[in-house]
């Protein structure tokens, strides 16, 4: 364990906890550095998630996260925890408590949260690869808008043992890398065999791409034309008959809930000093009743059997992962709650209440901006999608 922070020019790095562990001497990620996202265990030190009144009220883990024990026994050296927004209640990588890390990929604009720190560090060059956790789009949405690879996995795909959990029926361990071999390479690590084929049907779900303005559109057809000269012609669908709106609701209603169940008892003891746009969430997720629960479990049984009737064992949807660029450092929390944050769940909730993986690739720019196009793949495919991935970007 090392007591010295990692040169830090973005603010990646947590300082208050900050916590190194050596790797094994040998193994397939020996001479590679990572970092893990504050919200994942590391025996010997705090987690702050985030958060300064939670750092206050926890004492140090006592074990280490699985996934972070996984990659130190592959011989990588874990050099720090990374920032994450406030208890990863947000998406846009700004927290009133710990600062923004610099994009060095879209400056002057945010890195996209929660998994703000890793994201940063992976693009800033500060590491090789870093561990994320992903509920509502927490690695999809830094990947799009810093530049790099992520990862949702399959739900339950990678143990979460040992990760703070947040919404759990949603939670997944996903990381972040710049290069798609090395992405690989991490993933033969944290990921056991696949239990479906290898995609062979292209689908495009149109309600996604609808959600874009035109520029956006432009700019992303151009890279999933990349995908189509891989998979033939796609067939053309939408993926929610009754609307991505009501499907967003559906998983808003559901992980607000789960939040609240998790977190609630702390909130209501310490009552800790909430930024803006946080403090509105949870005070959201605390009216959420009994009746909205089984309703929106409900829908979602209904969801998940139609997505996965869709995809089969072989198919793959591609999609935008987010509808826009990062948005400025400083954008006003309304806005971005409007603008950002509730158009990209509509089109990010499809594989949240699936259960699915969904790898973003950076292959668009709108502006000199970077843009992540997106692929789904059927339940259990994440090695079969990754190596699509390397085929895609060769």
């Amino acid at each position: 364990m090392s007591p010295t922070i990692p040169d830090d020019p973005l603010g990646a790095f947590c300082r208050e906890n900050h916590i190194a562990v050596k790797g094994a001497s040998a193994g397939p990620l020996a001479g590679l550095t990572f970092a893990a996202k504050d919200a994942f265990n590391i025996a010997g030190a705090r987690t702050g998630f985030g958060q300064p009144d939670w750092l206050r009220t926890h004492e140090p883990a006592t074990e280490t996260a699985d996934a972070v024990v996984r990659l130190l026994a592959a011989g990588a050296d874990m050099v720090g925890k990374t920032h994450c927004d406030e208890l990863c209640y947000s998406l846009t990588g700004e927290n009133v408590h710990f600062g923004t890390p610099v994009n060095v990929n879209a400056p002057g604009r945010v890195p996209g949260g929660s998994s703000n720190g890793s994201a940063a560090a992976v693009a800033g060059g500060l590491v090789d690869f870093a561990l994320g956790t992903d509920c509502g789009g927490s690695v999809r949405i830094p990947a799009s808008y810093c530049g790099i690879i992520g990862l949702r996995p399959t739900h339950g795909r990678v143990s979460d043992r040992g990760v703070l959990p947040f919404g759990p029926s949603f939670d997944v361990v996903g990381w972040f890398a710049r290069d798609i071999d090395l992405f690989a390479r991490v993933g033969d690590v944290l990921l056991d065999a696949d239990t479906a084929a290898a995609p062979t049907r292209l689908m495009v779900a149109d309600d996604a791409w609808d959600e874009l303005e035109p520029p956006v559109a432009a700019s992303l057809k151009h890279a999933a034309a990349q995908v189509e000269a891989m998979l033939g012609a796609p067939a053309h669908l939408r993926v929610s008959p009754e609307g991505l709106a009501e499907w967003f609701e559906v998983f808003r209603t559901l992980q607000a809930a789960e939040i609240w169940a998790t977190l609630g008892g702390w909130v209501s003891a310490t009552q800790p000093q909430f930024g803006p746009g946080t403090k509105e969430r949870f005070a959201y997720a605390a009216t959420i009743t009994p009746a909205q629960v089984e309703a929106a479990k409900a829908r979602r049984r209904a969801i998940r059997a139609q997505v996965d009737a869709l995809l089969g064992a072989d198919g793959v949807i591609v999609l935008p992962t987010s509808p826009r660029v990062a948005p400025l450092r400083g954008t006003p929390a309304d806005k971005v709650e409007v603008e950002y944050r509730n158009q990209a769940q509509r089109i990010l909730c499809i594989a949240g209440l699936a259960g699915l993986p969904q790898i973003s690739l950076p292959m668009a720019q709108l502006d000199g901006l970077p843009l992540g196009l997106s692929l789904i793949g059927a339940r259990g495919s994440d090695r079969a999608l990754i190596a699509l991935a390397r085929r895609v970007l060769a």
